[in-house]
């Protein structure tokens, strides 16, 4: 099943993705920088839960973060935690819950990562099955 944005859920190298782009930038830029020790501690579809006082506001789901060994973080310190989300479409939403995750977890920086850049058929997936996959309830 497509979603509103026409996204295809995609299964790849063990892992469900939310599109195809977001797996092409797991294998093309997270995977190779994970295997040579740039990064670490890489996790996927990460929740952060936004509160205001005690009341839940809202929930974000981030597509990756990891630990960055080569970013100088916000004290000064060598390395910091990085969260990363593909996006094709920038909604009101996502805009405002990236604001809310940004103050409420200090530190933090969510960085956008275009899916246009991985249209090209240069960053064409190994042997992969785009059929949609069946939400897991």
């Amino acid at each position: 099943m497509r979603s509103k944005f026409g996204n295809k859920k995609v299964e790849f190298n063990g892992y469900k993705f939310d599109s195809l782009a977001e797996a092409k930038h797991y294998w093309w830029t997270l995977k190779p920088r994970l295997d040579d020790g740039e990064i670490t501690h890489l996790e996927m579809q990460t929740s952060f839960q936004i509160e205001i006082k005690g009341k839940k506001i809202c929930k974000y789901k981030a597509d990756f973060q990891y630990f960055d060994c080569k970013v100088i973080g916000p004290d000064g310190q060598h390395g910091a935690l990085v969260v990363e989300d593909v996006k094709g479409v920038r909604t009101a939403i996502y805009r405002l819950k990236k604001k809310l995750v940004e103050a409420q977890f200090v530190g933090t920086k969510i960085i956008e990562v275009p899916a246009s850049k991985y249209r090209s058929v240069k960053y064409a997936l190994p042997s992969v099955s785009t059929a949609a996959l069946k939400k897991a309830n």
